[in-house]
């Protein structure tokens, strides 16, 4: 191949080819920057509450001072387990700036996940909200934890309201099951206990590890501060022409639909909104699609990241129309594959096209990118970002000739460390020169425009021919009646594998036969689903990506 980097000649005008990566010292000392330079701006809306960068500076402080008074090392873990309330972003810079280790920890966890997560990071200390403290209840005597910190929904919207949002979530809708955690101590008295202890600044290097990000459940993604400040430089850079539209005098606006312990929420959310100066509308539980398109009339927003369940599900919602779009100018999807038919609708309804974005845990998030200039669905997931290479590789680890699908493999200042204590995996994903590879089918065009074919534990064997679930899901998506759907493999006396394919309906109407006769116009022979089931729902993760395992392993086929 004569260009290793064909997509350098189509970046937007503007965009720069590399970023640095010591543009600071640490993620301290930009969490310092934000919060001094922003402090009078509103940082976070919270059930139609507004905080300030400056209330969260001071009650990070108090955070962190309590921290550092519970005789923790330097370099602890520390987790969090926090849907997207104010108090997570105050607990992340609490814990940075006191130098200690974030833990992110999902809050719909089952006891052996989070005990399992607990152990393998050897976490000392955790925040939890009130809802899910009868899950650590069951574990916490199994792990390193000997700080427990509890917090309520209401904690932070005042005496009043918090009192009766925390009388609603308890004895009205009957979201905090019966706990007993003797010594946890509350997020309120944490913050006022710590106001009056004394507060060390720590400075943190680039190669200081920052965040343990799980993948799954099982491994622990190493993120250095170096990671994450080059993904979100990555991620400014990238979306620098759409952010340029913002009028001037308006407050950049996102809405934090994505839960901020996920990664990508994590990086473009929180900390590229601590550089920008962006104001965050946290949404804590985004399946509620009611109660989040109401909380969106309040607001004038320009970017919205999700994913494209969440895309697609908000798109069909009835009250869609009663939210202002008008004013967005960044929709990207991440996370799995953003359907045709669902970024048609979302652009039709909004004005604004979707792009796609690429990227994992691994790599803090972001590896591609479509370019935001782009005004048409492409199915591509764009353009690797500044100072990233991408690869398709062979099993032997030889580069592939362009159009051939191969493994996804990626080198840049945003690659993990490696899997925490895990040399034996880290060694299993990383190349000699420093690639990492993902696990993912793609092929990249003479334009270096990079496609996802699929998940290479996905693909569907079927009498020697790779079927993708991904295409089939694309194509039977945009048939009318079909609210979203799964193509998933199982076993097949015949052809080793055939195609399942799960159905959510639009139309109640929609039948079998449809379906086949459709697919049987639109794919060839050993694509075509073999069985195919209607479902009420499918099983999602709560970012809402398609748990396609679920429907192998537990369906009846």
């Amino acid at each position: 191949m004569n260009d290793p980097k064909p997509w350098l000649k189509h970046y937007p005008p503007g965009v720069p080819h590399e970023i640095d990566p010591g543009t600071y010292r640490s993620l301290v000392e930009l969490i310092d920057e934000g919060l001094t330079k922003h402090r009078d701006k509103a940082a976070y809306a919270f059930m139609g509450k507004r905080y300030s960068f400056g209330q969260i500076d001071a009650d990070s402080r108090a955070f962190g001072a309590y921290l550092q008074n519970l005789g923790l090392q330097r370099g602890d873990r520390v987790a969090i387990m926090l849907p997207n309330v104010p108090q997570y972003p105050v607990a992340v810079m609490a814990i940075l700036r006191a130098g200690f280790v974030v833990v992110n920890v999902n809050p719909l966890y089952t006891p052996r996940e989070l005990a399992h997560q607990l152990k393998d990071s050897g976490a000392k200390a955790i925040l939890i909200l009130e809802n899910f403290a009868h899950v650590l209840q069951q574990v916490v005597a199994d792990t390193p934890v000997k700080h427990v910190m509890l917090a309520t929904m209401g904690d932070t919207l005042g005496l009043i309201k918090g009192a009766i949002v925390n009388h609603v979530v308890r004895k009205v809708k009957k979201m905090v099951p019966a706990f007993s955690l003797p010594g946890a101590v509350p997020y309120k008295q944490v913050l006022a206990q710590g106001r009056g202890l004394k507060w060390q600044p720590v400075q943190p290097g680039l190669e200081d590890v920052a965040v343990l990000q799980y993948t799954a459940v099982s491994k622990g993604a190493t993120l250095v501060h170096r990671n994450i400040i080059a993904n979100l430089l990555q991620s400014e850079a990238w979306n620098a022409p759409s952010w340029s539209q913002v009028p001037e005098g308006e407050q950049p606006t996102m809405v934090a639909a994505l839960p901020l312990y996920h990664i990508f929420g994590f990086t473009v959310n929180m900390m590229l909104g601590l550089r920008l100066g962006t104001f965050n509308i946290l949404i804590p539980n985004p399946r509620d699609i009611p109660g989040m398109l109401k909380e969106l009339t309040r607001y004038k927003f320009h970017s919205f990241p999700a994913v494209n369940t969440l895309f697609n599900a908000m798109a069909h919602h009835p009250d869609f129309a009663k939210v202002d779009w008008s004013h967005l100018r960044l929709s990207i999807g991440g996370g799995m594959a953003v359907q045709q038919a669902t970024a048609k609708l979302w652009r039709d309804k909004t004005g604004c096209p979707v792009g796609e974005g690429y990227g994992l845990s691994e790599t803090s998030p972001s590896v591609t990118c479509t370019p935001v200039t782009a005004t048409a669905y492409s199915g591509s997931i764009g353009l690797p970002l500044p100072s990233t290479e991408v690869r398709i590789l062979d099993d032997d680890g030889k580069e592939v000739p362009i159009g051939t699908p191969g493994e996804l493999s990626v080198r840049g200042p945003q690659v993990m460390a490696g899997y925490w204590q895990r040399p034996d995996e880290t060694a299993k994903v990383m190349t000699a020169d420093g690639f990492f590879r993902t696990g993912d089918i793609a092929t990249m065009d003479e334009r270096g425009y990079f496609r996802i074919v699929d998940r290479k534990k996905d693909m569907i064997l079927v009498s020697g021919f790779n079927v993708y679930p991904n295409e089939v899901e694309d194509v039977v998506t945009q048939m009318p009646g079909v609210l979203e759907c799964a193509a998933v493999g199982v076993k097949d006396e015949h052809s080793g594998e055939a195609v399942k394919l799960v159905i959510v309906k639009d139309n109640p109407a929609l039948t079998e036969q449809q379906v086949r006769d459709y697919c049987a116009q639109h794919l060839t022979g050993y694509k075509r689903p073999k069985v195919v089931e209607f479902r009420a729902e499918l099983p999602k993760t709560p970012v809402g990506k398609i748990l396609r395992r679920e429907l192998r392993d537990k369906a009846p086929a």
